[in-house]
């Protein structure tokens, strides 16, 4: 029997005072609402309608990178290895339906990025042969943080050296149970604040490679470490950096 498995947090309004890019808002219209619309669309009166009830209804105002979503290669800089980089709605399909692999950084601080060395011990350890195309999924627990206010500043972080081999071994996918692949923003500024170096803050976003993360997934401890797939095609947003997905494991 196949077994899905729901990696996606639930979406929901957000705090007003959020930015616009981080926040979701949904407003719902019940089914006396809706009785309304069908009268001014349709010119129907509502006793016709059955409990005189009509459609309901929500509207949804989303940012991109709010909830579950998939990055695209244009949020990380306008142009990669040369090229214009590709928006979400410019990937391909193939991409999005793929073997996964879960790798364990548990119990790791806040900062404490993944190195190379640990991303292929982690690989070695659960029996898996990364093959082009996988997606390999980064399971920190930091997805219990979700919807608090300090959820951005948890999370150990990918390096950009791991990142950058992931990619050499032709994943185009990875994704992590935190605010972000990288590690927290606040912890990276302040390195880079006080070395007065560049390519620290992001460091693992602007590697220059087209790849495209799952940030703000969730229940990663729910798979296996190996022999599933993962579907998590994101919404064909025009021209947009990064979209929403709802993203599935499925084990046979």
């Amino acid at each position: 029997m196949t077994q899905l498995i729901d990696l996606s947090h639930v979406i929901k309004s957000d705090p007003p005072d959020l930015p616009d890019f981080l926040r979701s808002e949904v407003s719902y219209n019940d089914h006396e609402f809706g009785a309304g619309e069908f009268e001014q669309m349709l010119g129907i009166e509502r006793r016709l309608l059955l409990r005189e009830e009509g459609p309901a209804s929500e509207r949804l105002s989303l940012g991109t990178h709010s909830a579950t979503h998939l990055d695209a290669p244009y949020h990380y800089n306008s142009t990669i290895q040369g090229r214009p980089a590709e928006t979400i709605d410019e990937l391909p399909l193939e991409w999005f339906f793929a073997p996964g692999v879960v790798i364990d950084a548990l119990g790791r601080d806040d900062g404490d990025a993944v190195t190379l060395e640990q991303m292929q011990a982690g690989i070695a350890a659960v029996g898996h042969t990364l093959q082009p195309l996988d997606i390999v999924l980064v399971h920190t627990a930091t997805d219990r943080y979700y919807g608090q206010r300090d959820y951005m500043h948890h999370g150990p972080g990918v390096s950009p050296e791991a990142t950058r081999w992931l990619w050499e071994q032709g994943v185009r996918v990875v994704g992590i149970d935190a605010w972000g692949w990288d590690a927290p923003l606040g912890i990276q500024a302040q390195v880079a604040r006080e070395r007065d170096q560049p390519g620290i803050l992001w460091a693992a976003h602007q590697l220059d490679l087209p790849y495209s993360q799952i940030e703000r997934l969730t229940n990663l401890a729910a798979l296996p470490k190996t022999g599933f797939k993962v579907a998590c095609f994101p919404l064909k947003l025009e021209r947009a950096s990064a979209a929403p997905a709802r993203v599935v494991g499925i084990v046979d």
